[in-house]
């Protein structure tokens, strides 16, 4: 349930950054242009307002965006690898690579968390809490703050110990899947949400993309995987393409005007 809870956190949180800060700089770049009309009341009124902070505070936004919605990307498996020689491995090997990679990838994710968080510690965050809970600050720095927002730019730098950190956890999220099921997080690019799922033919491979970008699992062969023997007996039982089928239904006759 809390597993849940933080999947649908995290699925907000993206989603309100990317909406809100779409939304301040459509709405940025309106009043810039219409402030240059000379209409009387309309053009004094907008001079009047102030969009300076707009910029800043969407730039703000999009690193949080892209911490977060990096988490993300680990859970639902959009984050593209070049992986050419590991899916040529077989099964063995290639599930010790890529239980490898994940946990590398959690320990690079946790590196930068802890240092973020040392960081963001050191730059003010220190300071805001002991005077927040009325403890002697001492000789603790206040810390800067942003430009034009002019707020603390531990909060706008707590990004990246919080971002990292959950990207950390989905990597390990990841792995103990990865363990257990043999089976890895696949995102269909081609989706979109609202519209009527349509539903391929039986012998259709969903993970069938035959390219190198993402990394196979020990579930889903791709296509141009090699297949063990039981595997090629029973594609040529009845499962072989049309094609092939039809070719072997030819008369020798057939064969023979064809050439």
């Amino acid at each position: 349930m809390i597993n849940k809870a933080l999947n649908h956190l995290e699925e907000l949180l993206v989603t309100f950054l990317m909406g809100a800060a779409t939304l301040i700089i459509f709405v940025s770049v309106v009043h810039r242009y219409t402030a240059g009309v000379e209409v009387p009341v309309l053009q004094d009124w907008l001079l009047s307002l102030n969009f300076g902070w707009a910029q800043e505070l969407c730039i703000i936004m999009f690193v949080w965006m892209a911490k977060f919605g990096a988490a993300y990307g680990v859970r639902t498996g959009i984050h593209v690898g070049v992986d050419v020689l590991i899916n040529r491995l077989d099964d063995g090997m290639r599930g010790k690579f890529i239980v490898f990679g994940l946990l590398a990838g959690a320990l690079f994710t946790g590196t930068v968390a802890a240092l973020g968080a040392n960081f963001v510690w050191e730059n003010g965050a220190h300071y805001a809490i002991f005077k927040f809970f009325g403890i002697d600050t001492g000789d603790n720095y206040e810390g800067p703050t942003t430009p034009d927002l002019e707020w603390p730019t531990w909060i706008v730098y707590s990004a990246i110990p919080l971002g990292s950190s959950l990207m950390c956890f989905r990597f390990l999220q990841v792995t103990w899947s990865f363990l257990k099921t043999g089976e890895l997080p696949h995102h269909d690019h081609g989706h979109v949400d609202g519209l009527e799922e349509v539903v391929p033919p039986a012998d259709v491979d969903f993970y069938g993309m035959d390219d190198n970008l993402h990394m196979h699992d020990l579930k889903n062969p791709m296509l141009g995987d090699r297949r063990s023997g039981d595997d090629r007996r029973h594609a040529d039982n009845g499962t072989a393409d049309p094609e092939r089928r039809h070719d072997q239904r030819r008369s020798p006759d057939d064969k023979g005007e064809a050439q």
